[in-house]
């Protein structure tokens, strides 16, 4: 057996018997991992060198930024309003409340980068809308924790950084900028958020779902009237990165040359979030609630959700050079090219192999860790590896969200619709089944991926 997988089983079992049985932190499982791996494969001496290259990769602090913008946004319900627009519009379906939090949620998850906390923040508002227009509370459960893990795959959740961040380390002298990356990404979002509609739309017809009330439903035009300065914000922070994407050889590269047209790009991580923040600051109505120092509180309080996401981020990014040093993604390319799979075999392989993972890993560790094997692996076998690269947060950071245990998502959503868990768990294996045909779909190349 090759040692790259003597190593990956060690990182696996130590996760699941930490997290798992001990019911510890994941950020403590991956750091125990990260010191039984350093004796095993006796490289302390390097030490020095991972910490360094987990601390000074500049991906981590763009992941920071969007976090950071993540808690501003919920804490001041700034996408509220958005949230009440798209209702009035849909609303007026058979089954559009449920409808109303796909779209919603999957914006609002790409904000906080946080798949429960959208289930409780969107849900809260679109759960009880559901049911009362005549979902089973387990179909409202699902539809909301599977619409709010799309967040984790749609720019600018912050598990799309660290796919950057795993694809350019491979090649870093690639010529795609950030605005690229982000336009399949987008591109890759629609077809699953049809693929989400369709479902929602299979099951509203078995379970003849009706319409809301007209009554509770908000008017557009006072909607409009509240909340329209809410719809900018998608635009503040999706422009700049189309006009990256558009424009770079055209204006940025001609103006600034190429290596100022490539700073450019990666910039857009840094101030974008600043700007979006300091938008909502500016159009939040309750302007007590964005003082200095509620923003000091705010974050304060905020501290014990970010500080784990980002320690596991770092520690993440500590194994991944070690795993370079260890050529882990060579020897496990190695192997592969021996077993011989076919495209679709490698395909159906690594995905059924994230299912597993994320039963037991969080996605953005995923994401740090294993992204640039799969990467590696997927385009050795004809992936196009920015396609291989975009899918990493779906195939890692949305299905750890919705398959159980890890599925932290469909117990949050089963605590506000008052669900059973068996009902909920087999309905959402439909969910599930969805998303892993869609993810094989997607990587075989059969759909159009705009960007690509």
């Amino acid at each position: 057996m090759p040692s790259a997988f003597i190593y990956l089983a060690i990182l696996l079992v130590t996760i699941v018997v930490w997290f798992m049985f001990f019911k510890r932190p994941v950020y403590e499982a991956i750091l125990i991992s990260f010191i039984i791996l350093l004796t095993v494969t006796g490289t302390w001496g390097n030490i020095g060198g991972y910490i360094e290259k987990g601390l000074t990769t500049s991906l981590l602090y763009s992941m920071t930024a969007f976090v950071a913008m993540s808690v501003l946004l919920t804490k001041t319900k700034v996408v509220d309003s958005c949230i009440a627009i798209i209702l009035s519009i849909l609303g007026r379906i058979p089954g559009g409340a449920g409808y109303v939090s796909i779209i919603a949620s999957a914006f609002m998850g790409a904000l906080s980068g946080s798949g429960p906390g959208n289930v409780m923040a969107t849900g809260a508002i679109t759960i009880p809308a559901m049911k009362k227009s005549g979902f089973p509370a387990e179909l409202a459960a699902n539809v909301e924790s599977n619409a709010s893990y799309m967040g984790n795959m749609i720019p600018p959740s912050s598990n799309i950084v660290a796919a950057l961040g795993a694809f350019t380390a491979l090649y870093p002298n690639t010529e795609m900028t950030t605005g690229q990356f982000w336009v399949v990404l987008w591109g890759i979002s629609i077809w699953f958020i049809a693929q989400r509609i369709l479902t929602l739309l299979a099951f509203c017809k078995y379970y003849k779902v009706k319409p809301m009330a007209k009554e509770e439903l908000p008017t557009l035009k006072e909607s409009l009237k509240v909340g329209w300065q809410g719809l900018l914000l998608p635009v503040i922070i999706l422009l700049p990165f189309i006009l990256d994407f558009l424009f770079k050889d055209t204006l940025f590269t001609d103006r600034l040359g190429a290596d100022g047209a490539k700073a450019l790009s990666n910039s857009l991580l840094l101030f974008i979030p600043g700007i979006a923040t300091l938008f909502s600051c500016l159009i939040v109505k309750d302007k007590k609630t964005v003082t200095p120092h509620k923003i000091a509180m705010m974050f304060a309080k905020a501290v014990k959700t970010i500080a784990p996401s980002i320690a596991v981020c770092i520690i993440g990014y500590m194994i991944g050079a070690m795993f370079n040093d260890l050529d882990v993604s060579g020897e496990m390319q190695v192997f592969i090219e021996g077993v011989n799979f076919s495209k679709f075999g490698l395909v159906l392989f690594i995905c059924t192999l994230t299912c597993f993972l994320g039963m037991v890993i969080p996605g953005s560790s995923l994401v740090v860790i294993f992204g640039p094997v799969f990467i590696t692996t997927l385009a050795s076998v004809g992936v196009d590896p920015i396609l291989a690269a975009a899918m990493l947060p779906c195939i890692c950071g949305v299905m750890c969200g919705i398959t159980p245990p890890l599925g932290l998502g469909m117990y949050a959503g089963m605590s506000l619709a008052e669900s059973d868990f068996s009902k909920t768990f087999k309905n959402n294996m439909f969910w599930v089944a969805g998303q892993f045909v869609m993810q094989v779909v997607v990587l075989m190349g059969w759909l159009p991926i705009l960007g690509l």
